[in-house]
């Protein structure tokens, strides 16, 4: 059987080779925005890559699981990849909001929101007017959390910059944590994360082997994971997907993975040839 892409590590060879192996013992889970959808501007306009639903749904039959796992509420998620249009898709697992959402087969369950985050979400406007927020930051309401954006100003990071430690002290203020992105900070419930998500979800599938793709800060609690479950006898393969608009990748990202592709279009072809791969060797 030949390799679908070559990693660059020793342990991401043995991930993507017990993946091959025993594809029903395998766990494929993605990031969403910037993995299988590109960075935009307005992340209401982060729809998937055209490709991305039908390469999932020909990885279903083939793995054991399938998973969406994002910050984003599971619903976006779902209606921006355009799964529920998909019956193939019936037994994909999105997990939103880190983990604190879980959508599958149709159904949404989810805890009640943290009141943290409606405060928080109420003093904002009168915070950013206060800090002389420049013109273009705009605030994403995601109602488990609430996300500030910089991409739009006039200079991304200078606004980034003058933003990140106010909102670290609001949200500290509400019982609440900042998740740094690509020039977004994102004020949301402790105790959430994407290693915890992943975790858990590998632990209730009893997967052998995990493929993870990610392309930001919030995926490193997932890269996290894999290594330390790599110590328990778990394979892991870690996949970057590395921005192709001339923005360099996120460093501790691209450092971490076993294997750099570029960006949502390289993620569909990655998942094109693993079930190239699989379909042959089945």
């Amino acid at each position: 059987m030949g390799i679908v892409l070559e990693p660059t590590t020793a342990a991401g060879r043995e991930g993507l080779a017990a993946l091959l192996a025993d594809p029903a013992g395998a766990l494929l889970a993605l990031d969403f925005d910037g993995t299988l959808s590109p960075i935009v501007a307005d992340p209401e306009q982060a729809y998937a890559h055209p490709g991305a639903a039908a390469a999932l749904a020909a990885l279903v039959p083939l793995v054991g699981t399938v998973a969406v796992v994002t910050g984003r509420p599971a619903l976006s998620a779902v209606r921006l990849g355009g799964f529920e249009e998909r019956p193939e898709l019936a037994s994909l697992v999105v997990l939103g909001h880190y983990g604190a959402e879980r959508w599958a087969g149709g159904t949404l369950t989810a805890p009640p929101p943290h009141p943290g985050v409606a405060a928080a979400r109420a003093e904002l406007p009168k915070l950013l007017a206060a800090l002389g927020a420049p013109a273009g930051t705009a605030v994403e309401d995601k109602e488990r959390s609430v996300a500030v954006h910089t991409r739009r100003a006039t200079d991304p990071v200078a606004a980034f910059e003058l933003l990140r430690e106010p909102l670290t002290e609001l949200a500290a203020s509400h019982g609440l944590t900042v998740e740094p992105g690509r020039l977004v900070l994102e004020l949301r419930p402790p105790g959430v994360d994407k290693g915890a998500a992943l975790s858990g979800l590998l632990r209730e599938r009893g997967a052998r082997s995990v493929l993870y793709v990610g392309d930001d800060l919030g995926d490193l609690a997932a890269f996290a994971a894999v290594r330390r479950l790599r110590g328990t006898g778990l394979a892991g393969l870690l996949v970057a997907s590395g921005p192709v608009t001339g923005e360099p990748p996120v460093r501790e990202i691209a450092e971490q993975a076993d294997l750099l592709v570029p960006g949502p279009a390289g993620v569909v072809d990655l998942l094109e040839r693993l079930a190239q791969a699989l379909n042959s060797a089945s």
